[in-house]
Order: C-alpha cells, then structure tokens, then sequence
C-alpha cells in the first residue's frame, strides 16, 4: 500500500473512532436517551441528567461535533435534537451489544432497576390486546415527553403522580405501563407501586425508543 493511501486509509479510521469518542461517556449516552424521546432545550437536558449547564452543554457540544445531535434556535434558547433515526439506532445496539458482551452490564442493571418489575408484555401483544380492550395502556414518562409523542390510547400518567391519580384507571383491567426504553426504571418503578396496590400492572417489555424504531404508530399532542 503506498504512503498515500496508508495515510488516507488512517485518517478514515481516526475519523471513525472521532464517532466512538463522542459516545465514551455514560452522560453523553444519558443525553442521547433523553433525546431520543424528543427535542429539548439545553436547560431542560441539564436538569433531567442531572448536570449544571456548563457541563451539559460541553457534552452536547462534544455529540454535535461528531453528527449525532443538531440544534435550532428560539430567541435566546437552544434546542437540541437527534441528528436522525440512525443514531437512536446506533443508540439501542450499543446497549444490545454491550449487555451480551460487557461482564458489568447486567449487574449493573439488576441494581438499578431492582426486583419485582413484575410481568412484561411484547408490542405485538400490546397490539393486540389495545384492539380487545381489555387493558389500559399508561405512559409513565414526564408530561412533554408524551407530548413529543406516545402510543396511540395512551393515558398520560407520570409515574410521581401514580400514587394519586391511581383511582383514574379502571379497577378491573389489566394496566400496561411503559417509559423511555427497554432499561427505564420508571415503568418498574409504576409496576411496583400498581401491585403495592392491588391492581394487576404489566410493563411492556421495551419502551418509546424501541417503538418508534420498529416504525409502529405514534401520536403526539393529546394529553388526554
């Protein structure tokens, strides 16, 4: 090979590895699972992860540079989105790949999401049981979040107001909640306090992300 394309072929693998840099922070991925519900601004992506806005906005600046978000801009205000589809993909199959191949995944997750997650539903079995009726779907994510879109018949019940709002649903159906994703501890968090309760709450197996990637029907708007 000569020095030309050696060189070329480098500077091609430095600039793939630029992508993998900009995902080598658990942070950084937080934001990308925050921004794979919807669009936020930089204030609203600081306090969901827990981080002052220098640091926030550092990180966003880092996933900007490499492609993986893009902005707009309101007035004085920032708003951040994912660059596209593809990265929420690439999103989900870095926690695919890493809970088969990383030892500290699974624990990891064990302790964060705790027992007692209770029963799971699959999307083709939500799908199928929405049509019977049967059930009462619940989005359990924040209020904008199911603003920026939810599944379709789906009750918007924040998982803090859970506990107060529970005598809404129906006493006699089965309660399927759901979150952000496959790894959101909100719709644990409800499947416990629904059992703690008496009612029968399932979670589905997966959440928002994996919804909106396998190109199912989505809603937005109505926070009926």
């Amino acid at each position: 090979m000569s020095e030309v394309k050696t060189a070329a072929k480098a500077a091609l693998y430095d600039a793939f590895a630029a992508s993998g840099k900009a995902l080598a922070s658990g942070k950084r991925l937080e934001l990308l699972d925050l921004l794979a519900q919807g669009e936020r601004t930089v204030e609203a992506l600081a306090a969901a992860a827990g981080l002052n806005l220098t640091t926030a906005s550092a990180h966003l600046q880092t996933l900007k540079q490499a492609g993986f978000v893009a902005t707009r801009r309101d007035g004085v205000r920032i708003h951040y989105r994912l660059a596209g589809p593809d990265v929420a993909q690439l999103f989900a199959l870095l926690r695919k790949v890493a809970r088969a191949h990383q030892p500290a995944v699974s624990p990891a997750l064990d302790t964060y999401l705790g027992s007692g997650g209770g029963q799971a539903m699959t999307r083709a079995e939500l799908l199928a049981r929405a049509e019977s009726g049967d059930i009462v779907v619940v989005d359990v994510r924040p209020v904008h979040e199911y603003q920026a879109g939810h599944i379709p018949g789906a009750v918007c019940i924040p998982v803090e107001q859970l506990a107060e709002r529970i005598g809404e649903l129906p006493v006699d159906a089965e309660i399927v909640v759901y979150c952000r994703g496959e790894y959101c501890v909100l719709a644990y968090d409800a499947v416990r306090l629904l059992n703690d309760q008496g009612r029968r709450g399932i979670r589905l197996h997966d959440g928002m992300l994996e919804w909106r990637l396998a190109e199912l029907p989505v809603d937005a708007a109505d926070t009926a």
